[in-house]
């Protein structure tokens, strides 16, 4: 009988499964219900409540549950033996947060999600609790952000005290979920718990003064927290499991994505080109931002990560691209008539608001870069956007030894070829449309193995699952000619800003 492992992801639009034949390095199977789809009767558009405050962003966690019910039957009805599962575990959207009752039932009958931006006052007051940015961050490895979970839950005491008061239970979007395999409240693990602004980021442990900045009687709501290949107890029956099949505590998303990247020694860092620019790395000793821009959670492997978000990315390419009337082939082209370092020519290509670094108002700019001149814009936005991530990671005092490159854009070589020269390391490309599910299956067989006496090193767990695609690495050429330039740009940010 093969042993298979399951790992689920519910994100904001859809429940993912994959199920991992961990002895024969393969993904045995994979599929995804999608919310709007599959439960048309929550009316949900791409797996939020519409809302008439475009700041506010819920979704029905009654959805979340259902959706894991039809998972397992489209299992079941697809031919996946089920009870060859041996562990489950999963990841959850970060942030979200539900509200139940002491007899499991909701108290609150929506969850505010990752994108819900309606808290600035709520982060204003906590942040100035524990006294201002800097402090914030080192006590919680994030500055207070809107779509965290303590200002959402200080929203919640502060609008509706009464649905507050009859709240027993607060849960993540992950723990909710593993709490329904596992027949029982569940608890948080040290990477999820991190994306709260309420936990001691050193300690792991709830953070008593981010607590009490939050909401009254607050440590008696939140479940306690734990490592990441916590066992809860075996799955419940009712999902056609073996008997003896484990539910491990869940995570969030981007901390399963860093073992589905196979990011787990010092010096692997993980890029994603989407929507917006990610840098995902892995850190052995915990490091804060104290400018309040990065985030520092809790990584599965009992270490630490860091998430740094650049809104400006693939809108800022496209927008350059389409000023000059490209298509990416001629957008690329011209980034190869230009040599590296641009002659100097600085973009800083703020299209929308930035969050790193913190810029408030939309802007572009330039420096020794002619507007008219189409293939130094073309570099200088992808220029812009790598020195931003080499100079905004420099807090983590990890320099990268291999980059790992993810998204829509990482199947451009152009792209990627100056990413290698900016950061002075080799690039290479990983497949992972569902880094999260399969990083959750890889934390079930890790936290199996090690439930059982039989540990195994995380080299192991993750060997050919995470191996980048071959052929597909890219060496730094002309790492020379960022030296100075990336000096360069830090001053010409610090005069925008």
């Amino acid at each position: 009988m093969a042993q298979l492992f399951l790992g689920l992801d519910s994100s904001t639009q859809s429940l993912s499964a994959i199920v991992i034949d961990f002895a024969a390095r393969r993904i045995a199977y994979e599929a995804s219900l999608n919310f709007d789809q599959a439960l048309p009767h929550y009316r949900t558009v791409n797996g939020v409540l519409p809302h008439p405050d475009p700041l506010v962003k819920h979704s029905p966690p009654q959805m979340w549950a259902e959706a894991l019910d039809l998972m397992f039957a489209k299992m079941k009805k697809d031919g996946v033996p089920l009870r060859d599962i041996v562990a489950v575990s999963g990841s959850g959207q970060q942030h979200g947060s539900v509200y139940l009752k002491a007899d499991g039932r909701l108290a609150r009958q929506t969850s505010p999600i990752w994108m819900d931006s309606s808290t600035s006052s709520e982060c204003e007051e906590i942040r100035q609790a524990l006294g201002g940015i800097a402090a914030m961050a080192e006590a919680t490895g994030s500055d207070a952000y809107e779509r965290f979970t303590g200002p959402q839950i200080r929203k919640f005491y502060k609008t509706e005290p009464s649905a507050y008061a009859a709240t027993a239970h607060i849960a993540l979007v992950s723990s909710y979920l593993a709490g329904l395999l596992a027949g029982k409240i569940a608890p948080l693990d040290h990477g999820d718990g991190a994306g709260m602004n309420l936990m001691d980021i050193r300690r792991k442990q709830w953070h008593p003064a981010a607590l009490a900045a939050t909401a009254p009687d607050l440590a008696q709501k939140l479940p306690p927290l734990v490592p990441a290949w916590h066992v809860i107890g075996p799955v419940s029956r009712r999902f056609g499991l073996n008997e003896n099949a484990l539910a491990l505590v869940w995570s969030g998303d981007n901390p399963c994505s860093v073992i589905g990247l196979g990011l787990i020694r010092p010096g692997l860092v993980a890029i994603s080109l989407g929507t917006s620019d990610t840098y995902f790395g892995y850190m052995q000793e915990c490091r804060v931002d104290t400018h309040g821009e990065g985030h520092v959670f809790g990584a599965p492997t009992g270490d630490y990560m860091s998430l740094i978000c650049f809104k400006n990315g693939s809108l800022a390419r496209e927008k350059v691209r389409d000023l000059y009337g490209l298509d990416w082939a001629g957008f690329n082209q011209a980034i190869t008539r230009t040599p590296p370092g641009n002659n100097g020519a600085i973009l800083l290509p703020w299209f929308e608001a930035e969050i790193v670094p913190r810029v408030n108002r939309p802007g572009i700019h330039r420096f020794d870069l002619d507007p008219n001149n189409a293939a130094a814009n073309c570099r200088a936005v992808v220029e812009a956007q790598m020195m931003a991530m080499r100079l905004h990671s420099q807090w983590m005092n990890v320099r990268p030894s291999r980059i790992l490159a993810t998204g829509g854009a990482s199947t451009n070589t152009t792209i990627l070829q100056v990413m290698a020269d900016v950061m002075n390391c080799p690039v290479a490309r990983i497949e992972v449309a569902k880094s999260a599910a399969l990083g959750a299956a890889l934390r079930a067989a890790h936290g199996y193995y090690l439930h059982i006496g039989q540990p195994l090193a995380w080299s192991d767990i993750v060997a050919g699952f995470t191996n980048p695609i071959a052929g597909s690495e890219i060496l730094p050429q002309h790492p020379e000619a960022y030296a100075a330039l990336i000096e360069k740009y830090a001053r010409c940010e610090q005069q925008q800003r």
